[in-house]
């Protein structure tokens, strides 16, 4: 017996096992990076006040940290599948690092727009890498895993409101400084993947070489497979942009509606992001069990009559409803990318990049587009159009099943 090719083929045996203690790690990184992003948003009412910025200018803030995140993400995909680049991690979130401190004390819009690029560039390396790591370490259990790594950017996310009331209020603007000590931390335990993931592309390589005389079936982008990317992308269009609307402009609408303080209406964005975490954690092992496209739809669907009836109920019932469909909403975030990565397999970086990147690209456009929509029609009637775009879900009808993708992928 060849004991090189033993060797191998039991390294391939440990990849194909679930490495939890490495999708932890990088569900911690997530949740780091998307803290220190949510970090933005989370001032736009204390920015309000003490630059006197309109909600053009707040959308245009938040269009500059996504749009470059958005814009980037499927690059760096792409340039990860032809050369993955383990470093890359730990060296965008230097970025970030940067891009806080610049955000803590900058003294005028335009310096804000330029930290805040800084910080999208560094999310814009760490998604697609970060997913790739996910996949790598999900072994037979690819919806799990991608729920661990998403669970813990929408734990960042959820964090924000939280971050608002206890450091921002109070500190203002430089209060935003503490997060370097959070990108210090993310960088470190980065570094720590790096050295994993570097180990198992080495693997990939040694196996790669071993089985380097067996034929491999080569996939095109069918019709189909476009036409099914083109709902996936029409579902985070709808998806995107209701959570910009509510993340972004919520919190206004709940002081003007319910006439809260700024402290107390970020708890309403807290029960919705907080509640959209947990629906990225249940979706995946959901998705396993009862088919990707069925919790797709489901999300959608579910989520719907709920946010369309947000902005005319009572306080207290909004609360439980923004919650709610949170939940349900954010239950396809995860999946949404597994699917894409079985669509199209092959190009795990470019379908991260292009799923998570584009939500993010869809979020600064929502952020633009409605903050002018606010500033235009008012924002109570901006937030009642926007609890109608998750019926846009139900296209999700209309993808093709798991058991046709893998009829297509066999």
């Amino acid at each position: 017996m060849n004991t090189g090719s033993a060797a191998v083929k039991l390294k391939k045996k440990e990849t194909e096992t679930t490495a939890y203690k490495i999708l932890f790690i990088i569900g911690l990184c997530h949740l780091l990076n998307d803290s220190i992003q949510a970090v933005v948003p989370a001032m736009f009412p204390i920015l309000a006040k003490s630059m006197g910025l309109t909600f053009t200018q707040l959308g245009l803030i938040a269009f500059s940290l996504n749009m470059v995140s958005s814009v980037m993400q499927p690059l760096v995909g792409m340039a990860a599948d032809k050369k993955p680049m383990p470093y890359a991690l730990p060296i965008g979130l230097t970025f970030t690092l940067f891009g806080v401190l610049g955000l803590a004390f900058a003294p005028s819009f335009s310096l804000i727009i330029i930290s805040v690029l800084l910080i999208g560039l560094g999310s814009a390396v760490f998604h697609p890498e970060g997913s790739r790591v996910a996949y790598m370490a999900a072994g037979p259990r690819r919806g799990l895993a991608q729920s661990i790594y998403q669970v813990g950017g929408n734990s960042g996310q959820a964090l924000a409101p939280l971050i608002t009331a206890a450091i921002l209020v109070p500190l203002g603007q430089r209060g935003a400084a503490l997060f370097t000590i959070v990108a210090a931390a993310a960088v470190g335990l980065l570094t720590y993947i790096a050295k994993w993931y570097a180990s198992q592309l080495q693997i990939e390589r040694e196996h790669a070489k071993a089985a380097k005389n067996t034929p491999s079936k080569k996939i095109g982008v069918t019709s189909s497979v476009k036409a099914a990317l083109a709902i996936i992308l029409l579902i985070i269009f709808a998806r995107s942009w209701y959570g910009s609307g509510i993340t972004n402009f919520y919190a206004f609408y709940a002081i003007d509606q319910y006439g809260l303080s700024i402290k107390h209406s970020q708890f309403f964005l807290f029960a919705f992001l907080v509640a959209g975490a947990a629906g990225t954690f249940f979706g995946g092992p959901l998705a396993d069990r009862f088919g990707k496209r069925n919790i797709i739809f489901l999300s959608l669907a579910g989520a719907a009559p709920l946010s369309a009836l947000i902005p005319f109920v009572p306080m207290s019932a909004a609360f439980i409803l923004l919650a709610l469909s949170g939940f349900i909403l954010s239950s396809s975030f995860s999946v949404t990318v597994v699917y894409a990565q079985e669509l199209v397999p092959g190009r795990i970086g470019t379908m991260a990049g292009l799923t998570v990147g584009l939500a993010f690209g869809m979020g600064a456009l929502g952020s633009v587009g409605l903050g002018f929509l606010a500033d235009l029609i008012g924002l109570s009637l901006t937030i009642k159009l926007t609890g109608l775009l998750p019926l846009l879900g139900l296209f999700a009808l209309f993808l093709p099943s798991d058991e046709k993708l893998s009829e297509w992928n066999s």
